[in-house]
């Protein structure tokens, strides 16, 4: 959930480093620091603010050609200028960062200072620096001179020692032409430059200076220099037969551009989103969608006998919305569930039930854990990611790729959209080697083709929703209610208004209303009532009637007419293929969700104590 950035080259590395966090700085974080040699030393800035605050207090006369940089999410210590990376040994000869939990770090923190070494943060981190350090000094103990030792091998030895989650980058001064970059359980990508190298937890601190990567997996260690760089495991076997590869993104994906936050762009980037997503995959011939990255035939698809989607937060909901298309489309069971409780129940895992992870940056270690879980019991699994290259994406060896392009902001739009639609092309494929007739395959192909211009026309309405919002954005609680199709997209929109606005929001499921939730009704708790063009629309209305009768004000999202002055607002949708509707309903609540957190002054790109990868437990 941190941030790291690292340098080594002939270019002044502050400039690289600050450029870098700032890039991250959508990750979510509460301090930043960064470590560079200079002149034979290390030169450590840290602040407890934003990478903003660090720029400020920065000297801009080091010139320094090796460094690293941090942004951190606090997991041990509080956010304060001494628990902030880089940490150091007690000499400053070591510099370490590192994103991750050390588990066993109580355990190690107490040997060091039952050794005699003072430390001097709450972290797990600064131990790795004081380790580092002394299994150097070991090595170059000795009568005579001392060479400078091994970095590699001394942060290979360390972290034998070490149970957790880390990716971290190692900096010595007495090395100063190279860092030792390591990665269990948290990303980590080495950037290639012409004569330097780069190193970060995502591509996007990367794509300004370079395009072509390598991604590091687990239990690998690397050494890199301005010039070269060679990759090993902590078992000391050779792992340098990597194929770098080229990133499907550029500088200006990072841009705002007229935006003033990157949601807003990512709401306004959805059509072409979903064109993305579309290109290729519908096959009119045989009404049916093309997904070669799933390698899956027909006869292989034919032996699914259910479908199981793993995701987070919004991934999960994604995957809620595509596990009632596929029953609708394909007529086989289908479910989903949080990945982070997935593994921990011991699930039965059944080998004609396909499993899909759902996850934007495929690096979502809940997700991640899940995915290692199945193949441990030779479950079936493929990967739904938005990274080429991500951790879930490499472990699962196939699956489908979002095309959502980069997505910055921490509440997830166009890479939910795209999830949603993918799902329902896995749908239209199962269901078209099953029973769903050729009419029924050509009347969802023309649905899903039609979804880039019809989310046009919500986006055009967006100062009306903007109106809506302001209208109830000071409301101290909120319901959102839907049943079948409507279940999913309350359950999003419920998820979006209260991790960016901060106002408490609930979904439940229609039916439940009266089963409880309804003492909870009046003037002050309004209710988002989701209202597809289905055949539940008559028992929608009476759900919008139940709660207009105990005095609760209502916002209607519709794609169908209801009668007029029912709702105190509504939210009207293109109508559109009954099955494809929940992917229309969830644009408008994006934009609710957004502008009620404008009028609330909310920071809407980082709200507080949340991460865009969660890549700790």
């Amino acid at each position: 959930m941190c941030g790291i950035v690292g340098y080594v080259g002939k270019r002044d590395a502050v400039p690289v480093l600050v450029e870098g966090l700032h890039r991250l700085e959508y990750r979510g974080y509460d301090s930043a620091g960064l470590a560079v040699v200079h002149r034979g030393r290390l030169a450590v800035t840290k602040t407890a603010g934003r990478v903003q605050d660090l720029r400020d207090k920065l000297k801009t006369n080091t010139k320094a050609t090796l460094g690293i940089g941090h942004t951190r999410w606090a997991t041990h210590g509080e956010p304060n200028e001494v628990n902030a990376h880089p940490h150091t040994d007690t000499a400053g000869r070591i510099a370490v960062v590192h994103n991750g939990i050390i588990e066993n770090a109580e355990q190690l923190r107490a040997q060091l200072q039952g050794s005699g070494v003072r430390l001097v943060s709450d972290t797990d981190t600064e131990a790795l620096a004081h380790m580092i350090a002394a299994e150097l000094a070991a090595a170059e103990a000795g009568d005579g001179p001392a060479a400078p030792g091994d970095l590699e091998d001394a942060v290979i030895r360390t972290l034998r020692r070490v149970e957790g989650a880390y990716g971290l980058v190692v900096l010595d001064i007495k090395n100063p032409d190279q860092l030792v970059v390591a990665r269990n359980g948290s990303p980590i990508v080495l950037g290639l430059g012409e004569n330097e190298m780069f190193v970060a937890s995502d591509v996007s601190a990367l794509v300004r200076y370079t395009r072509q990567v390598i991604y590091l997996e687990d239990g690998e260690v690397a050494k890199i220099r301005a010039t070269d760089y060679r990759t090993t495991t902590l078992a000391g076997q050779d792992a340098s037969a990597k194929i770098p590869m080229t990133v499907d993104a550029d500088d200006d994906d990072y841009e705002l551009g007229p935006y003033q936050d990157y949601m807003r762009k990512e709401i306004h980037e959805q059509p072409d989103a979903l064109r993305r997503a579309l290109r290729g995959r519908l096959d009119d011939r045989f009404a049916t969608a093309r997904l070669g990255g799933i390698n899956l035939d027909a006869r292989e698809l034919r032996s699914i006998r259910c479908v199981k989607f793993l995701g987070c937060g919004s991934a999960y909901y994604a995957g809620q919305m595509g596990a009632t298309v596929i029953e609708e489309l394909a007529r086989i069971p289908a479910d989903a569930e949080p990945a982070s409780e997935f593994r921990y129940r011991s699930p039965v895992v059944d080998p004609d039930t396909l499993y899909v992870a759902v996850s934007q940056s495929g690096e979502t270690i809940d997700t991640l854990m899940a995915v290692q879980e199945l193949k441990r019991k030779g479950g079936q699994v493929m990967g739904a990611v938005n990274v080429v290259g991500s951790a879930i994406g490499r472990e699962c060896g196939r699956g489908i790729f979002l095309h959502a392009g980069p997505e910055v902001a921490v509440a997830s739009t166009k890479a939910l959209t795209n999830m949603a639609v993918s799902f329902a092309l896995l749908g239209l494929l199962l269901g078209r080697v099953r029973d769903l007739s050729a009419a029924s395959g050509h009347r969802v192909v023309t649905g899903l083709r039609a979804l880039p211009e019809q989310v046009n026309r919500i986006l055009a309405a967006e100062e009306d929703i903007a109106t809506i919002a302001g209208r109830f954005a000071h409301a101290e609680h909120m319901f959102f209610i839907g049943r079948v199709r409507g279940w999913p997209v309350a359950r999003e929109g419920a998820q979006k208004l209260k991790e960016i606005s901060y106002v408490h929001a609930e979904a439940y499921q229609a039916g439940e209303l009266k089963h409880g939730p309804l003492a909870l009704i009046a003037a002050d708790m309004p209710s988002v009532v989701i209202v597809p063009s289905d055949d539940l629309v008559a028992k929608n209305i009476s759900t919008i009637e139940q709660i207009k009768a105990r005095g609760g004000p209502v916002i209607a999202v519709t794609s169908t007419d209801i009668p007029e002055g029912l709702a105190d607002a509504v939210i009207r949708v293109p109508r559109a293929e009954p099955e494809l509707e929940p992917i229309l309903l969830n644009v408008p609540l994006q934009i609710l969700a957004y502008h009620a957190a404008a009028k609330l002054g909310r920071d809407i790109d980082k709200p507080r104590n949340l991460a865009k990868s969660v890549t700790v437990e």
